[in-house]
């Protein structure tokens, strides 16, 4: 695979998975609303995939290291798999109730971080052990955070409307 594509693909990947489920888990603990997690998971899947296809496009344009065709291959990557693993996140919300649909996306996503990881370790001979236990203590901060962010929002703001 094209190193172009393989930055797009890794990137959309795990931006996907960590904003997706961040999201899933924070919108969860503040609303306890089906259609607020499909309508966020929705959200991420089209502005911030197209987001953070942009940001990758202007940093490779800034870099100027790639060639015109290695930039735009980043990018359509990029929103290609960040559109696409965010939109897997809606499948246990549309099978399963809300709190098992939530268990059910963390455990997916987190899965999709230990396959990432340790496919990059191996790729550059690092230690895998190493390098996915850093990237899931990662994953897994932000869904404690979001959680609890969450708590906080329904708790200081009760139900706004």
């Amino acid at each position: 695979m094209k190193e172009s594509l393989k930055a797009g693909f890794t990137f959309g990947l795990i931006s996907g998975v960590i904003t997706t489920v961040g999201l899933m888990v924070g919108l969860h603990a503040g609303t306890h609303s089906k259609l607020a997690v499909m309508g966020g998971v929705l959200t991420i899947a089209i502005a911030d995939a197209f987001s953070d296809a942009l940001g990758v496009h202007v940093s490779e344009e800034y870099k100027n290291k790639s060639s015109t065709r290695q930039v735009w291959e980043a990018t359509l990557a990029t929103l290609a798999s960040k559109a696409v693993f965010a939109l897997t996140f809606l499948v246990p919300v549309l099978l399963l109730d809300l709190p098992a649909a939530i268990i059910a996306a963390v455990a997916w996503g987190l899965s999709l971080i230990c396959i990432l990881s340790y496919a990059i370790a191996r790729a550059v001979g690092e230690k895998p052990i190493k390098v996915v236990m850093e990237h899931l203590t990662i994953a897994i901060a932000v869904i404690v955070m979001t959680h609890y962010l969450g708590d906080w929002v329904a708790a200081t703001f009760g139900e706004v409307r």
